[in-house]
């Protein structure tokens, strides 16, 4: 009876320990590996520098990284929260300067959560954004 608890114990936490490394792996390329969320959405928006593209960015970092899977939509969300809740506090110390206010971070927030659910970045696609985005 103990042979077969202690099985039963160890298949239990071997799948569960494969899924989280499974998990794991789906958060960090969620976050760097062909850079969803960090280096190509955000440096692209830079680089487009293109008017009222930034809520597009924001649908296609988050759609990008949680087409990884569940830890890669993980990720996009910790990420998103992250930048937004940063960009509220530096609104308060600025006391609103930055032009990135309450109604802003619901709308990236809305873009980030539209993306991360898998809908089409595009919906937020600004007219004369080049294709090359």
């Amino acid at each position: 009876m103990k042979l077969f608890t202690g099985l039963i114990f160890c298949s239990l936490v071997l799948g569960v320990h494969s899924q989280w490394l499974s998990f794991l792996g789906e958060a960090y390329e969620g976050k760097t590996h062909g850079g969803d969320m960090a280096p190509v959405a955000y440096s692209d928006m830079r680089e487009a520098n293109f008017k009222n593209s930034d809520k597009y960015f924001h649908a296609r970092g988050n759609y990008d990284a949680a087409q990884r899977g569940p830890g890669g939509a993980w990720a996009a969300k910790v990420i998103s929260d992250a930048r937004e809740n940063v960009q509220r506090v530096t609104d308060w110390l600025k006391h609103g300067d930055s032009g990135h206010g309450v109604e802003d971070s619901r709308a990236d927030q809305a873009a980030n959560e539209w993306g991360r659910s898998g809908k089409d970045p595009n919906h937020f696609r600004p007219p004369g954004l080049p294709d090359k985005y």
